[in-house]
Order: C-alpha cells, then structure tokens, then sequence
C-alpha cells in the first residue's frame, strides 16, 4: 500500500503545483482588475473562454466570483501548505488535504451542477472542470490514511513511565 499511498502523493503534488500556478496567474483575473496582468495573461485567459466554451469565466456571475475568491484566500494556499507537506514529509498533510479536498468537492459540486442543469456547458468544457471533483475525492480519502511512522524521530518509541537501567 506504501507504493500507492506514494503514487497518490505524486499525482496530488502535480496538481497541487497547478493550482499553486493557476490560480495567481490565471483565476485572479475574474475578481481584480485586468491593469494588475500582463496582455499574456489576460490574451492567455480570453483564449481559454474561447476555446473551451467557458461561459463562467466570460461572463463572471457573482457565485463563480464568489467561488474563484474562495480559491484564492483558502484553496491557494492550502494547496502551497500541501505541496511543503508533501516534499517536506509533514505529518500534518493528512489534515491539509483532508481540509483541501472537502474544500474543492464543496465548490466543485455547484459549478459542476450549474453546468449541466443549464445545458450550456460543451463536453469539452464538463470535461476539463470534472477531474477537479475526483481529485477532490482522492484528496478527501488521502487525508484518511495514517501518516507513515517512519520518520527518524524518536518521539513516542519508548515507554512513558520506563526507568533506565542501571547496570
């Protein structure tokens, strides 16, 4: 199971480091002002509406705007403490991730429903944003699973109330 919960941590480290990109540079332009982006960026994100059909990002409804703040303020960094956690081996990354994916499956769910209840989402468009649920999920069950105690510390491996040995 070692090698899987390692795989799992491989996988959630590459899309931690996705959003720890894209959503400074990317989903901050739908709440602040287009002047604080260079023409790149806002060329880059105008192409994606295009492209994809996006009509959230286009036409900015005031949950979407909403949800994108939610990202930024809770999501973002959360997804920074992850990826420390992870490369760091930080006992606490069960907790983060656990945080994390309840967080992302709890916006994910609304847009992902607003999409198809409208019928104005393009397949292409459903299937972009539909991993980010599963990744949620993965994130959810990964904060499940117990930290491996095969850490170099020390801490806890002897008996509270032992005594030395006096030879």
């Amino acid at each position: 199971m070692g090698a899987f919960v390692k795989l799992v941590d491989f996988l959630l480290l590459l899309v931690f480091l996705l959003i720890a990109l894209a959503a400074p540079l990317l989903d901050s332009q739908t709440c602040l002002p287009r002047s604080y982006f260079p023409d790149a960026l806002i060329n880059l994100k105008e192409w994606y509406g295009q492209e994809y059909g996006d009509y959230l990002v286009s036409e900015k409804p005031h949950f979407f705007v909403g949800t994108v703040w939610l990202e930024l303020v809770f999501q973002w960094p959360l997804a920074l403490l992850n990826i420390y956690a992870i490369l760091c081996g930080k006992p606490w990354f069960n907790t983060s991730c656990l945080i994390y994916g309840v967080s992302i499956i709890s916006t994910m769910v609304p847009l992902l429903s607003e999409m198809i209840m409208s019928g104005r989402a393009s397949d292409k468009l459903l299937m972009l944003y539909s991993p980010f649920l599963v990744v949620g999920v993965v994130a959810m069950l990964r904060g499940f699973v117990p930290h491996s105690a095969k850490s170099g510390s020390g801490i806890g491996k002897r008996p509270a109330f032992g005594r030395k040995k006096r030879v």
